[in-house]
């Protein structure tokens, strides 16, 4: 119980500091600096060590079996995969939403150079992020309002970096095995290495300890069915990857062509038709599985598109470094000297690593990217 009220204490003075650091920002951000920190602070004070929740008669046998799992997990990814051996995923909150928070993505009409917001503790970024879906909501209507393209999308899960303890939530904890083994061990990566301002680079990182961490739980604790669930899964992750990538070149093609302004407006609508129409044909290929269908919700724009990069323009470089590296202590190390260069030197570096590990034709995409830094 002491260790929950530090952790309350500490976010009481999370809320205090942000709010000030609103004030010393203008009155525009008062208002979403304190969402922010309040929603911060509930989700704290709703959440419960686990080992209470699993003594209480009263928990669901069906979430009792989840948590038994997390902590299995949790063990794991600290023997085998050396993740920080902390209070976070050690407590667990159900939250009366199906997302933690919903973050707002933002780019020019042709551009796909997402918008960033720089924020304390995690630097600029290329999303804004709202506990309440009718803030998100709000706040995208702005930025349209002014030209721009958005996507508003639920997130499940994020990291606070070890600054507090995150906890499990009811978002995420009814995921497959796989699934919410991957979940955790992408968030607590970011707590071993993590460059404020630098989204390519630390979310590419966190998928790359995701990929194997996963693999490894799969090869030591997963049997043929969940083997062979995951393989289905993550074929399919890989071709809507590929889709998206596809399409996303075809845009960034076109916006750094000399065609007129009418001319861009008119092709990007053909390109994001062509998107859904091949959507389509691969969903029917995969047996009608509708597991992407939420990226269709709305109507596709650059945002939809601008964080393929963030996630995945590096991560063949830090699967390069993994399989060089052998482990993941010497694999942590190594990330963590190359965090220490300036941020186009790193970038090379990994290109290199991966050029160094892949055929020809697989590293020409990986040089076509572009450049996703932005600012507002």
């Amino acid at each position: 119980m002491r260790k929950i009220a530090s952790l309350k204490t500490r976010a009481k003075y999370l809320l205090a500091g942000l709010s000030c650091a609103a004030m010393l920002a203008g009155c525009a951000q008062v208002k979403y600096y304190y969402q922010a920190a309040q929603g911060q602070y509930s989700l704290w004070s709703d959440s419960r060590p686990i080992d209470d929740w699993l003594g209480d008669p009263a928990t669901d046998a069906k979430l009792r079996a989840r948590l038994e799992k997390a902590v299995f997990i949790r063990r794991f990814a600290v023997k085998e995969l050396g993740l920080p051996d902390n209070a976070s995923y050690k407590n667990y909150a159900a939250l009366n939403r199906p997302f933690v928070l919903w973050n707002v993505v933002a780019t020019p009409e042709l551009s796909l150079r997402p918008i960033q917001w720089c924020f304390p503790i995690a630097g600029c970024v290329a999303y804004r992020g709202y506990y309440d879906k009718a803030d998100a909501t709000a706040y995208a209507e702005e930025l349209r309002a002014e030209g721009d393209d958005v996507q508003v999308g639920g997130v499940p899960a994020y990291s606070t970096l070890g600054w507090f303890s995150d906890p499990l939530l009811s978002t995420f904890i009814n995921y497959s095995d796989a699934e919410l083994a991957r979940m955790v061990f992408h968030e607590l990566a970011h707590q071993v290495v993590y460059i404020a301002g630098d989204s390519r680079f630390n979310e590419a990182f966190a998928t790359a300890v995701e990929e194997a961490g996963v693999d490894r739980w799969l090869e030591l604790y997963g049997n043929d069915a969940m083997r062979e669930a995951y393989v289905r899964y993550s074929g399919r992750r890989k071709q809507f990857l590929a889709l998206l990538v596809k399409h996303r070149q075809m845009l960034s093609d076109l916006y750094a062509s000399k065609a007129s302004v009418k001319k861009k407006r008119e092709e990007k609508a053909r390109i994001f038709a062509a998107l859904q129409d091949e959507y389509k044909v691969l969903k029917a290929d995969w047996g009608g599985y509708a597991g992407y269908d939420r990226f269709f919700a709305d109507k596709l724009t650059n945002a939809h598109l601008a964080a393929v990069a963030t996630y995945n323009d590096l991560l063949p470089g830090f699967r390069a470094l993994l399989a060089k590296e052998k482990n993941f202590p010497h694999f942590y190390a190594a990330v963590q000297r190359m965090s220490n260069l300036p941020s186009v030197e790193r970038h090379e570096r990994l290109v290199e690593l991966a050029r160094q590990m892949a055929p020809p034709e697989a590293t020409v995409l990986a040089e076509k990217q572009p450049d996703t830094t932005g600012g507002r």
